[in-house]
């Protein structure tokens, strides 16, 4: 076994160059599956006792995780798809101060109505 491939012969993966999870799933079910080719090998070898039935038990558990982690990735997917950001558009707003009439009828918050007296808010 060279650096290159795996321990079954399988070219090894590097992360860095499989990095979607739909890729990443696929080899974990191919490598799943492999394991559970060598699993039938071990029980064709020891036959059928209790040890090899819990190991063949915990493959299958792997095997039907992995599927259910292809199905979130599916759904995942597809709620991505659908829900895109918008572009943010920048509204502009100037520097120049406001008329004193527009501020006229607000209320200050925990103040009340501002009065204007000689263009001034009192206090």
């Amino acid at each position: 076994m060279n650096s290159s491939t795996d321990r079954s012969g399988h070219p090894a993966i590097d992360p860095k160059e499989h990095s979607h999870p739909m890729t990443t799933a696929a080899e974990l079910q191919r490598l799943t599956d492999d394991m559970m080719a060598c699993v039938r090998t071990l029980k064709a070898a020891l036959g059928d006792s209790a040890a090899v039935r819990r190991i063949v038990n915990d493959v299958e558990r792997i095997s039907n995780g992995i599927d259910r982690l292809d199905i979130d990735l599916q759904e995942l997917g597809q709620v991505n798809a659908a829900v895109r950001p918008q572009p943010v558009q920048m509204i502009q707003i100037s520097d120049a101060d406001y008329d004193l009439d527009f501020w006229r009828d607000v209320d200050h918050e925990g103040v009340g109505t501002q009065t204007l007296a000689c263009g001034k808010p009192s206090k």
